[in-house]
């Protein structure tokens, strides 16, 4: 976490810096794909290609899973690493960071076109099972985040071929590294790595009740808000259609949209998401670690009409937000607190969908149009989290000023508490208008140190508007 201290010249409120401000590094992904078990593999990873500028993609891995059980496509990976060549030259108008084509295309592999276990054990390494060991074994301090689109056996067998060969200290050096995301469980290696690595960081809604686990934000229909990014007309809009080769690789929706790409939202560097802390929220949905009850005898639970097995450790899981979406009204101040409050899983994701949906459409359109014919999310003054201590009962300023546009758009302001990724327990009023630049808190009354999140969220006027985040962190001491 970067932290940075906030001058505000605040009533005795003190800042403080958790770590120094330091140049920007993103973080290191490698993708497990069932692709062509349904179309949204593939939608994910043309989505994935235009942040690849933002995160440094390290591997690429067809595999199978409970959809996909015999058979594994690489081809469909390449296929939309070509669409994304041909727009490449277009793309670095934009932001010169974007990979060489051909850098992406050697890192796609395959993993065994196995089931589940029964791709795993002596002499089952794969293509992609050695290449998440080489990627391992790098030279590199930061975390290797693997998220699994499918199923997860290629990494069991990495690490059952680690463990066979490479001392204890070794492994779990290795081990240490990894980040999984699993988008549920889709075979059954995911619970075997669970229960045989207790130290693996692993965010998953376990088993197959797909229904219940948070991604299914990205994607779930709404009663009560506004649906449309989310629709196929939105999506033949601003994204298939008239949008170049990428837009045109990208398939039609059979029975979700994106589903996979929760995965990997929170390493996009937006100012709100911080991957090492799942339970403070983000495009990705928010994450608990606890110790979940599956329920066991609940078909719905289920992977491949097979019973899973209760988890035996914590693991990062459904966390539960309540969540107000703002009002925009039409006279007056332009934005304010709405009045129907959603309570759910789905919530920790979904509340950010508009923001992520237009974000996705702007860089289609960078697919296709010059740097000055499209839009660019604004910038922050500084990169990571705030952090500010404050004594119980006093009043405070949150500053929002530094964010500037690209474009010379103009940005609206909007500040709210994120009550669920703090420790206070209560909700705690801003005290001035929420849409303004900063504004005014007073303290909760505590008798143990709290803390407070609060989240500015910054976006611009552009076409589509744009969103870029800054958080600050308010410990609460009596």
């Amino acid at each position: 976490m970067l932290v940075a201290g906030i001058g505000l010249g605040l009533f005795g409120a003190r800042s403080t810096a958790a770590s120094q401000p330091g140049p920007h590094r993103p973080q290191r992904l490698l993708v497990l794909s069932d692709i062509e078990a349904d179309p949204d593999d593939t939608q994910s990873m043309v989505r994935l290609m235009l942040y690849s500028n933002d995160i440094d993609i390290q591997g690429l891995v067809a595999t199978t899973s409970v959809w996909k059980r015999t058979s594994v496509a690489p081809e469909s990976i390449r296929a939309v690493v070509r669409a994304y060549a041909k727009v490449h030259a277009n793309l670095v108008k934009h932001d010169p960071n974007y990979p060489r084509p051909e850098v992406l295309e050697a890192l796609v592999k395959q993993g065994r076109p196995e089931y589940g276990m029964g791709g795993v054990g002596t002499g089952k390494d794969s293509e992609g099972s050695d290449w998440i060991i080489k990627t391992l074994e790098k030279n590199d301090d930061r975390p290797l985040w693997v998220t699994v689109w499918g199923g997860v056996n290629t990494l069991a067998q990495a690490l059952f071929t680690l463990r066979a060969t490479k001392p204890a200290d070794e492994v779990d050096g290795c081990v240490a590294k990894l980040r999984v995301y699993a988008i549920s469980d889709q075979d059954d290696s995911g619970p075997w790595l669970r229960r045989n690595f207790p130290r693996l960081f692993y965010i998953v809604s376990p088993g197959g009740d797909y229904g219940s686990a948070t991604w299914t934000g990205i994607n779930s229909v709404i009663a009560g808000i506004d649906n449309a990014t989310i629709s196929n007309k939105w999506l033949a809009e601003h994204i298939q259609e008239g949008h170049g080769p990428l837009g045109a690789v990208y398939p039609d929706v059979a029975w979700g949209m994106e589903g996979d790409t929760p995965s990997w939202l929170a390493l996009i560097p937006n100012g709100l998401s911080e991957p090492e802390h799942p339970e403070w929220g983000g495009w990705g949905g928010r994450y608990e670690h606890y110790k979940p009850v599956v329920p066991v005898t609940d078909p719905r639970t289920f992977l491949g009409g097979v019973p899973i097995e209760q988890e035996t450790r914590p693991i990062w899981t459904n966390a539960v937000d309540d969540y107000t979406p703002p009002q925009f009204p039409e006279f007056g101040r332009a934005m304010r607190p709405g009045e129907k409050p959603f309570r759910d899983a789905k919530a920790t994701l979904w509340r950010w969908r508009d923001d992520f949906q237009n974000d996705f459409a702007a860089r289609m359109e960078w697919t296709t149009k010059p740097y000055a014919e499209a839009n660019h999310p604004p910038v922050p003054a500084s990169s990571g989290t705030e952090a500010l201590t404050v004594k119980s009962g006093q009043g405070f300023r949150l500053d929002g000023h530094g964010f500037t546009d690209p474009d010379g758009d103009s940005l609206s302001y909007y500040w709210f508490q994120y009550r669920e990724a703090g420790t206070y327990p209560g909700p705690v009023k801003v005290d001035e208008p929420e849409n303004s630049t900063d504004t005014w808190v007073t303290a909760p009354k505590v008798d143990q140190p709290q803390t407070l999140h609060f989240i500015l969220r910054v976006t611009d006027k552009g076409i589509p508007p744009l969103t870029r985040y800054k958080r600050v962190i308010v410990t609460v001491t009596p």
